[in-house]
């Protein structure tokens, strides 16, 4: 009889060592009924007592049912953390791979931005440098020194963004001509852009704030004919060669003598129409005796484009309030 409590014993050690190797719910289950189903080699230990003798039947019951309990025991250990494991993974997001990936979309500069890396790009080969200025500014830069008096009509309050008694958002890009010559000597070729702030009321063509791009050429015997020819270089160049536009006489303070340019555009109907881009002219002596220069030996000349104005004509935009309204309808069209 000892062989069969060996036997017992064998049965006991090899159900553990099975039950070791198990690592899926399906393989359990192939376990369950091979040791613990009805007909299971665990389950038989007990039913088997019956053909032992009955000296031995107390010391064979005892080791069955500890060889049954133990295994059955390290199951449902085993039960539980595969069932564990199950609905961890139930409760990570489903993903299927044969579904197309998500498209994710790419931010892009602002039709603004893009427009004044546009105009760099096209005056840095064409020899200019970039200058930048402050956004708030004093009286003497944004009026004084450009030849504006005190009476001028652009000096009035109501037609600027004071902050206080002398200090102003400045209200044009012109105030970069004076910062660039008080900070050296001819020659001079510089191209500012920048926001420029009026208390306009706003509509289809107007804003209270809106982007300027400021040019300055300061040398000895500097004429109308470079400005006019940067001027029709920079219009083939930005808008097409076939682009027509002309130069209408004006009034500035701060250049002598002084023009518009004009571009000669169709509208929605097919009519063409002279629209203006911004102003230009010859820099006046009173801006030169202003920043030190020797107006005798010195010329030079200064225009002022509006950035909106250009980039509107440019991409058949309608509406100023387009480019600040945030519409990514708008915006994802550049």
């Amino acid at each position: 009889m000892s062989d069969t409590l060996e036997q017992f014993k064998d049965i006991g050690k090899r159900a553990l060592a099975d039950l070791g190797a198990i690592k899926n719910s399906q393989d359990l289950e192939q376990y369950r009924i091979k040791y613990l189903g009805r007909k299971g080699e665990v389950t038989q230990l007990l039913s088997s007592l019956g053909q032992i003798p009955k000296e031995l039947r107390a010391e064979a019951g005892k080791l069955a049912n500890q060889v049954k309990n133990e295994v059955h025991q390290a199951f449902q250990k085993l039960q539980e953390d595969l069932n564990k494991a199950t609905d961890s993974d139930r409760q990570k997001p489903f993903f299927d791979v044969t579904l197309p990936g998500k498209e994710y979309r790419l931010g892009a500069r602002h039709v603004i931005m893009q427009t004044i890396d546009e105009l760099l790009d096209l005056f840095g080969r064409m020899g200019f440098e970039v200058g930048y200025g402050p956004e708030v500014e004093d009286e003497y830069h944004n009026f004084v020194a450009l030849n504006i008096d005190e009476k001028h009509p652009a000096r009035d309050p109501l037609d600027n963004f004071y902050v206080d008694e002398h200090t102003l958002l400045r209200s044009q890009t012109s105030t970069m001509q004076i910062r660039v010559m008080e900070s050296r000597q001819p020659p001079i070729r510089v191209v500012a852009p920048g926001r420029v702030f009026r208390p306009d009321s706003v509509d289809a063509t107007h804003m209270y704030m809106f982007h300027q791009l400021e040019a300055l050429v300061v040398d000895e015997g500097v004429s109308m004919i470079d400005l006019k020819t940067t001027i029709d270089q920079f219009i083939k160049a930005f808008f097409g060669e076939d682009t027509h536009w002309r130069f209408r006489p004006s009034f500035f303070p701060f250049t002598e003598p002084s023009g518009e340019v004009d571009l000669l555009l169709k509208d929605k109907a097919g009519t063409e129409n002279w629209v203006e881009m911004g102003g230009c002219g010859m820099v006046d002596p009173n801006v030169f005796d202003a920043v030190g220069y020797d107006a005798e030996i010195y010329t030079g000349w200064a225009f002022g484009f509006g950035i909106e104005r250009l980039a509107m004509r440019k991409y058949g935009i309608t509406d100023i309030r387009w480019f600040f309204e945030n519409d990514l309808r708008f915006l994802q069209q550049f």
